[in-house]
């Protein structure tokens, strides 16, 4: 008899929606269960069972609801989301247990699986030596405001999830089961009487606060665990490798606090107290786990030996009680505490909780303090006790090495139009017969190279610059003065959004000088500069730039102070919302090939920063196929790639499924690098037939949303786009300037509100007529040319994956009803007739491409998610339309408003990657 190997993911969803139920009937009345239960069924049918009448029941019940009854239904389906999510994710994690513990092949994407293609193609130990060697990978985590969920909710999702976890893990009694069920009836209940959203709007300090979270739930504790089982796995395959310890190559990085691109109350005070928030976090930690190892390592000396330099180290320590005279090893601890103690107040002013048995000297540099570490780390190993080494002193050694005291790099970004104004306004003071900005691109660069020659800064102390200069001078102070106070690996770079010139780079070059981040007379460079390419045009011309670039030697100079090493960072955003998805997804794939070309000829090293989204209408979808699918040559080892809003918490939130999408990060890279000259390159046709298709999808994109008259009318009101400006999800506002431009919309709620209509449309549109088009132009072998395509080409085949996904999670049925919100119907019925006439079309060729049948047949996990919670989901799409209605035509009342905010939650939710 077959296993059902799904029955235990449909057990806990059907505990988790029984406690929820019961929590409703007790908190709400009998009367509020019965309703809700009444659409759960409803809809239930509606979906899968295609029964039209049900749709007709499931309208007429939620259009007739109340408002308190609105709220409550909208409640519940929103925390059902939550609870699908963690039984899900659960599930996730039994599996891949499953699987080891049955001895099963590696999986693709382990890191098992990555090391043994390596190794079976020929690769030696020692190529994958100096891979890791060279390797730099760090997904990097953003406070763009796609993030809906509050900390509050997240710490009772995490104790549910502690709790399935525990029943998975534990045969119970049945006492401790009813205990266990108990314990998930109180987390639930907290979880019902939690406000789900927040009541002010969301301040930096807040995103850094939940930023933060992260690494105390996840990165602290599982990145060591991953290099730990990295170096155990490289030794199982080679005794050569055995013992080694591999460098701090994967990292986490962060824009919180630094990512100044729109967002005025990002200041200097605001990163220095970003640095302080995130210190406080590592050195807490590391406190906590020198006390918790001083009370393991109780070896008296009597009965073990110690090598000369942990005898040292004990003698240093003010710790003379009589009691551990015998005990080096704690006496030692109790020292490297007492310094890390008083390393606290030097850096934060701010007593540690538990107090050290003495003063001492505060340690100039996390180096200093994993250099202790090491003294007992090689004693332990050298007297016969290894297998202590290898424990929780094994695991401090690698999160000081990883997180030093700054915890987390913080990227530093701005828009490329205040840079040159800053510049501008600088040049003009010093010289006021210099007019910066009427100068041609040639003039500005060889002005800039001659400022950048000399040490004579161009700031004066004497001169009051507008607030605009004074606050980037500032934020250039601000990070040098985080290299001193915490090291150079405090801040590593810094982004130039809207990048379209070599001044660009090169005025950033200039206001790192004015900082003392740039060296003229030593040659050296503090920080890596970052061009980011975002809008179509842009990474066409991306390669252009960086050749013009490295054509000037005072800029080679500069690199070679960075190891010869150049970081390029792509948007994926902006570009889509220029062009469209697949318009967006082949001009990045051209300019990372034009990009690879350019830096081999100059011989830089290239490292590629993706700005990815969680949405595929932000290039978002498996971070595995994604790094795979790069042109050869793109990757080299070195990779970092954004994490934004709500995938933060559906990658991260849970620390074993965190640990498993770095290892995913980790495998993609190695298997990208070592193993991508063995792909062979797409066929020249091919490329040819994807620049057809990319002209005419983009053609019909912009077609749409740009040209077409009254488009701009119909997104703003048959979506929520109104609506997510005021949920309090982000320090940022939704577009750049006042208005209701396209233009001006940031890509991030352009996308969020088509997810929340259920149209998907940013990550689809045009596909099917650029298909079309190219079948009606080769009639005989076109399909058979796509059909190649998909099969031989990774990165056509990642591109229709993630089609696929979207349109299996857009609903037209629903989409059609917000399009009832437009108020104009002509415009309603001729802008969405082909909106539905397109979706056809882009269904009808992705199925022929794919030879599949139905949508998702090539993804059974994906296509069992949507089958199981979107029963659940769809009546929040019904409510929040009819919420809407309601709320254009009064406008003040605050429980509608407030359930359409709630919907927006828990919509965000069910879909997992909207924004």
């Amino acid at each position: 008899m077959t296993q059902d190997k799904d029955a235990p993911l449909r057990e806990d969803i059907r505990l988790l929606g029984r406690v929820l139920g019961d929590t409703v009937r007790d908190q709400q009345g009998q009367a509020a269960y019965d309703l809700i239960e009444r659409i759960r069924k409803t809809s239930v049918r509606f979906r899968r069972d295609d029964d039209r009448a049900a749709r007709t029941e499931l309208e007429g019940i939620l259009d007739a609801l109340s408002r308190e009854q609105t709220i409550q239904v909208v409640r519940a389906f929103s925390y059902f989301s939550h609870l699908s999510n963690i039984a899900e994710d659960q599930h996730h994690i039994r599996r891949s247990r499953a699987h080891l513990i049955a001895g099963s092949p590696p999986r693709e994407g382990s890191l098992a699986s990555a090391l043994d293609r390596a190794l079976a193609a020929a690769r030696a130990p020692a190529e994958l030596a100096e891979f890791f060697d060279t390797a730099v990978i760090s997904p990097v985590l953003t406070a763009h405001p796609t993030e809906v969920q509050r900390k509050s909710i997240l710490n009772c999702q995490a104790e549910i999830a502690r709790l399935l976890d525990e029943r998975d893990r534990m045969v119970l009694t049945p006492d401790e089961r009813r205990d266990s069920v108990e314990a998930l009836r109180r987390a639930v209940l907290t979880l019902w009487q939690t406000r789900m959203l927040r009541s002010a709007k969301l301040s930096v300090f807040d995103e850094i606060a939940n930023g933060l979270s992260y690494f105390d739930a996840t990165f602290l504790r599982e990145l060591p665990r991953l290099y730990a089982n990295l170096e155990d796995q490289l030794a199982s395959r080679d005794a050569g490798l055995g013992g080694t310890e591999l460098p701090a190559f994967l990292k986490v990085g962060s824009w919180i606090g630094g990512d100044r691109d729109g967002n005025p109350f990002v200041t200097a005070d605001v990163l220095e107290r970003a640095f302080a928030m995130q210190a406080t976090a590592a050195l807490g930690f590391y406190l906590d786990e020198l006390h918790a190892l001083g009370a393991q390592l109780s070896l008296a000396t009597g009965l073990v030996t110690t090598s000369d330099a942990l005898l040292v180290l004990a003698a240093r320590s003010p710790d003379h009680s009589p009691h551990r005279n015998d005990e080096p090893y704690r006496r030692a601890i109790a020292g490297v505490y007492a310094r890390l103690a008083a390393t606290q107040r030097a850096l934060l002013g701010v007593e540690p909780l538990r107090h050290s048995v003495a003063p001492a000297e505060p340690y100039t540099a996390a180096t200093e303090f994993g250099e202790d570490l090491d003294i007992i780390h090689r004693s332990l190993v050298a007297n016969g006790s290894a297998a202590l080494a290898r424990g929780r002193l094994r695991l401090l050694r690698r999160a000081v090495r990883v997180f030093g005291f700054h915890l987390a790099p913080i990227d530093l970004r701005q828009n490329s139009d205040v840079h040159e104004r800053v510049v501008a306004e600088l040049l003009a003071t010093a010289n006021p017969a210099i007019a910066y900005s009427a100068l041609d691109e040639e003039a500005r660069i060889a002005l800039l190279l001659e400022e950048l020659a000399t040490a004579r800064p161009l700031a004066s102390p004497h001169v009051r610059y507008s607030d605009e200069t004074e606050g980037e001078l500032a934020i250039f102070r601000a990070a040098r003065s985080a290299h001193l106070r915490f090291g150079p690996a405090a801040i590593t770079n810094c982004i130039i959004s809207k990048t379209d010139g070599v001044s660009d780079l090169l005025e950033l070059a200039l206001l790192l000088k004015e900082a003392g981040l740039l060296r003229p007379c030593e040659r050296a460079l503090d920080v890596n500069i970052v061009p980011l390419f975002e809008t179509i045009e842009d990474l066409e011309n991306a390669s252009a730039v960086m050749d013009r670039l490295f054509s000037l030697p005072g800029y080679r100079d500069l690199l070679a102070s960075r190891e010869h090493t150049q970081e390029v960072m792509l948007g994926y955003s902006d570009s889509n919302k220029d062009g469209g998805f697949l318009t967006s997804g082949w001009a990045l794939y051209k300019a990372e090939i034009g990009l690879v070309e350019v830096f081999a000829r100059h011989e830089v090293r290239l490292r590629l920063f993706h700005g990815r989204g969680g949405s595929v209408g932000r290039g978002g979808g498996p971070s595995y196929q994604a790094i795979l699918a790069q042109p050869g040559g793109a990757v080299q080892g070195q990779i970092r790639l954004t994490e934004q809003g709500e995938v933060i918490a559906a990658k991260y939130g849970n620390p074993e499924v965190g640990r498993r999408n770095l290892e995913v990060i980790v495998a993609a890279t190695l298997e990208a690098s070592l193993l991508a000259d063995r792909a062979p390159a797409p066929r020249a046709q091919f490329l040819d037939t994807m620049q057809t298709l990319s002209d005419a999808a983009f053609t019909a994109y912009r077609g749409l949303v740009y040209e077409t008259e009254g488009f701009e009318r119909y997104f703003w009101e048959s979506t929520v786009i109104s609506e997510i400006s005021e949920l309090n999800i982000g320090s940022r506002p939704a577009s750049r300037k006042k208005g209701r431009r396209i233009e001006d919309l940031r890509a991030i709620p352009w996308v969020f509100s088509w997810s929340q209509c259920r149209l998907m449309l940013p990550g689809w549109f045009g596909f099917g007529s650029a298909v079309k088009a190219w079948l009606d132009a080769h009639p005989e072998d076109g399909l058979a040319r796509l059909q190649a395509m998909h099969d031989e080409w990774s990165f056509f085949a990642t591109l229709l994956s993630n089609i696929d996904m979207v349109l299996a999670k857009s609903d037209l049925a629903i989409a059609s009803r917000y399009a009832a919100l437009v108020g104009d119907a002509a415009l309603r019925d001729r802008i969405f007739g082909r909106i539905r006439s397109e979706w056809q079309d882009t269904i009808d060729a992705l199925l022929a491409i794919t030879r599949h049948k139905e949508l998702l047949d090539g993804n059974p996990l994906l296509k069992r998610s949507i089958r199981n919670r979107f029963p659940y989901l769809d009546p929040l799409n019904h409510v929040q339309i009819e919420l809407l209605r309601r709320h254009r035509e009064t406008h003040d009342d605050e429980r509608i408003r407030l359930g359409i905010l709630i919907s927006i939650n828990g919509i965000a939710a069910g879909l997992r990657n909207s924004g």
